[in-house]
């Protein structure tokens, strides 16, 4: 049997219980791979439509692979892998401008374009936020690529106002960008096709003793964000002023959430009427009791 392939998320918990052995201690024969796919940016006036879910739609390598839970129940409702429903992560997100900018409110955003990844977690949570201020034709999204990739257009002043996440978050936050809007949300685990629940159960038993170790002192591990953060930004990053980002919640993600959650994607029409997939949970999730 093939080891279990752990691939960070721009995140500190899988590099946390790397680091303390925990993935060993809960069992794992496994195999740590340091890499973070970046597809070229988008330029300001142009759209990149390749995002979380189409990498869905490839493959992802490793063995659990984390994303927003709205392209994780999507994906997994087309059968491109099982979402983990034992636990999901609160990420914190926002939409930012820069420090000179005259947008002020969320109201200040209608037909100013918002830099988002396509079919990603910052595509729906700006959508999410800003539909509580302003009218759907008055939201304005451009598809900047990744996260990374949106990071850059905005650092670079390229374009008016994006939505960030993560490192990003943190960086902009940092370099005295200001957060418009709120747009933290929640992500999930894709699991593929013919990984053991058994194996993801111990990765998230790993990963539970990081995220104590996370609460208790997280600045012991912020340079962790370094280790996938690009060099272009790391002359302007301070990490021991970041904070510890995403959270695991250890509770079920249920039906009505993933219910809910298909149901709102699929209002908004964000895809195409033959991509909604089945929208069954019985046959979109896994949990360690199989």
């Amino acid at each position: 049997m093939s080891k279990f392939v752990i691939g960070p998320h721009m995140r500190l918990q899988e590099w946390v219980a790397e680091e303390k052995g925990y993935f060993r201690e809960a069992g794992l024969d496994y195999e740590f791979v340091e890499r973070m796919a970046r597809p070229q940016k988008a330029a300001a006036g142009t759209d990149s439509k390749y995002g979380a879910y189409q990498t869905f739609e490839e493959g992802r390598d490793a063995h659990v692979s984390c994303a927003c839970h709205w392209t994780v129940n999507m994906a997994a409702s087309n059968g491109h892998g099982q979402l983990w429903a034992d636990a999901y992560t609160v990420t914190p997100s926002g939409i930012f401008v820069s420090p000179d900018s005259d947008i002020k409110t969320p109201e200040d955003l209608a037909g100013v374009p918002v830099t988002v990844g396509y079919q990603s977690g910052s595509h729906y949570s700006t959508i999410q936020g800003l539909e509580r201020f302003l009218a759907p034709e008055d939201i304005n999204l451009h598809f900047g690529g990744m996260l990374f990739s949106r990071l850059e257009l905005m650092v670079n002043g390229e374009v008016t106002a994006g939505n960030a996440f993560s490192g990003p978050y943190y960086l902009l936050e940092q370099l005295g960008y200001r957060k418009i809007l709120d747009t933290s949300f929640m992500s999930a685990a894709m699991v593929p096709d013919g990984v053991d629940p058994g194996d993801v159960a111990k990765y998230f038993e790993a990963l539970k003793r990081a995220q104590h170790d996370i609460d208790l002192r997280h600045e012991l591990y912020t340079h962790y964000y370094l280790k996938e953060l690009p060099e272009k930004f790391h002359d302007l990053a301070d990490v021991r002023r970041w904070g510890p980002g995403e959270r695991i919640v250890f509770e079920t993600y249920t039906q009505e959430t993933f219910d809910t959650t298909h149901d709102w994607v699929v209002e908004r029409d964000i895809f195409p009427a033959g991509d909604i997939g089945t929208g069954s949970y019985a046959e979109s999730v896994m949990t360690a009791a199989e």
